[in-house]
């Protein structure tokens, strides 16, 4: 009788890549997926991302890539192993961020006839529902905002609540169903010599401002950002707090009460 060996997710690499492994070093975040840097002896430098998601994951890059943005450039796939090229980034400059914006603006570009995605996805023990929805305000209350409310403190949550109702009148009911890289903030873009690289998506099709919204929330872009991307849509300041206010309460969910002050401010500067 012959026992039956687990590959591991070491051997996988080893194997599709034809090159023993010189060194793994485990990289921040991890939310999804199990993250490391990988250096094999030939010399070749990978991002592995371990977890039941990567698929979708390279889904969404693949997305991203057709419709043309610089997207972290899959080398494998294979279960819950994800190889990603390694991309060496230097500190934003303004030619960075203006590839940035020109790669925003592409993406926008591509649009869909519903809102949402074809397979739901994971912010952790987050769940994201990307099902469609009849309008955009409906979307952004049902598939956002409200599955988080049980989950915050016990005064903010009328105050979602009231928002969400109010949402037919402060958001779009039908804005183009654009692209979006769904997790847009500094650290899920690269800045390389090719310009910049965006990664760890969470797409969907949803307004356009939801990305800018985002990428405001921990930074503020350098101009030549908005020069490339364009002029923002009228009112656009007036929604921003509404569409900072989802990964605000995911950062609660996910990294503790330090964000309810977040999640505080942010509704009242939506008014609520």
């Amino acid at each position: 009788m012959r026992w039956r060996t687990e590959i591991t997710w070491r051997d996988e690499v080893e194997q599709v890549f034809g090159s023993p492994i010189a060194g793994v070093r485990t990289l921040p975040g991890g939310d999804l997926a199990a993250i490391a840097r990988v250096e094999l002896e030939d010399g070749t430098q990978l991002v592995s991302k371990r977890g039941p998601l990567v698929g979708t994951e390279a889904r969404m890059l693949e997305a991203m890539r057709l419709a043309g943005a610089q997207v972290a450039r899959v080398e494998h796939l294979g279960g819950r192993l994800l190889c990603l090229a390694w991309e060496d980034a230097d500190e934003p400059d303004a030619d960075g961020w203006a590839s940035l914006g020109a790669a925003l603006k592409t993406i926008h570009a591509s649009t869909n006839s519903t809102y949402g995605w074809i397979e739901d996805y994971a912010f952790g023990e987050v769940q994201i529902d990307n099902g469609p929805r009849e309008t955009w305000p409906d979307f952004w209350s049902e598939a956002r905002l409200l599955p988080q409310v049980p989950h915050m403190p016990g005064p903010l949550r009328p105050r979602v609540e009231t928002l969400c109702k109010a949402l037919p009148d402060r958001l779009p009911a039908h804005p183009a169903a654009s692209l979006l890289h769904g997790d847009l903030w500094g650290g899920n873009v690269l800045f390389t010599a090719r310009g910049a690289v965006m990664i760890d998506p969470a797409c969907y099709y949803g307004h356009a401002e939801v990305d800018l919204a985002m990428l405001a929330l921990f930074g503020t872009p350098e101009p030549a950002f908005a020069d490339a991307y364009g002029p923002a849509e009228p009112d656009a300041e007036t929604r921003r707090p509404i569409y900072q206010l989802w990964p605000a309460m995911v950062h609660h969910r996910l990294y503790g009460e330090r964000y309810a002050e977040m999640v505080d401010r942010l509704l009242g500067e939506a008014g609520v």
